[in-house]
């Protein structure tokens, strides 16, 4: 049996390596080429949610030492208000109502009242039907930023205006189911999310966005959270005042 002389053996071992090292450069140039083409890890894009979260004050919560919903925060749904839409004679209720609902139906001759129609129903992904009456609770109006939870973070140093504007602006208020709306209660991202994970991005986005127009501040968890969420869509932007979902549309 003849055996291959160490010359060969050698001249066969150097063939094998370059192969290797051929297709180990290869293989970085391919990898070298997909990472070029990722975005720079923790780059928050401007007036995007990321941002905005970055730029507000990490405390623990504030005891709620002289939380009263009505004495703080004014009568629910007062179209008295510094907020957005205000003035307009038509309560805030309605007008959310008017902006979320769809085969809108008013009461009457009016073009405030919301008689009946239908919620495409963000936090469930489920559609709801509205009609005033005994069981208009099915579709309740509920604040992004859970008055308590507001005050808890900030809003207790605001002014008596500033906080009924921030109880009635079109910012921080959403119509949706009525028992998804009562099982958040008044947590904050950090104990609860809609149960439609579709709209995590998009509700938190609205948080931050009311969080920054009223210089709350977040607690550590509530970042947390709020990182976790937006790190799944990092370009996603704060939500507009005049865009749609906010502003009120127009009744011309």
């Amino acid at each position: 049996m003849n055996h291959p002389s160490t010359t060969a053996r050698r001249a066969l071992a150097g063939l094998a390596l370059v192969a290797t090292l051929t297709s180990c450069s290869a293989l970085e140039a391919a990898v070298g080429s997909n990472d070029a083409k990722a975005p720079a890890p923790g780059a928050a894009p401007a007036g995007s949610a990321r941002e905005a979260l970055a730029g507000l004050q990490v405390k623990n919560p504030a005891a709620m030492t002289g939380y009263d919903r009505t004495v703080k925060f004014g009568r629910a749904w007062s179209d008295s208000t510094g907020a957005p839409g205000a003035g307009n004679h038509c309560d805030t209720r309605n007008d959310v109502l008017r902006r979320d609902l769809t085969s809108i139906v008013f009461k009457g001759t009016s073009t405030c009242v919301v008689a009946s129609g239908v919620l495409d129903d963000p936090y469930t992904g489920k559609r709801v039907k509205f009609v005033r009456g005994p069981h208009s609770s099915k579709v309740q109006i509920d604040h992004s930023v859970a008055l308590a939870a507001s005050w808890r973070t900030g809003a207790a140093r605001l002014s008596q205006a500033q906080r009924e504007a921030l109880g009635n602006d079109l910012l921080n208020l959403i119509a949706v189911d009525g028992p998804a709306n009562s099982s958040k209660s008044d947590d904050d991202a950090a104990d609860w999310l809609p149960p439609n994970k579709a709209f995590h991005c998009r509700y938190v986005a609205r948080q931050i966005a009311v969080k920054a127009k009223y210089r709350l501040w977040v607690t550590p968890p509530e970042k947390t959270a709020m990182t976790r969420v937006l790190a799944t869509c990092p370009d996603q932007a704060l939500p507009a005042e005049n865009g749609k979902g906010v502003a009120l549309p127009s009744t011309k």
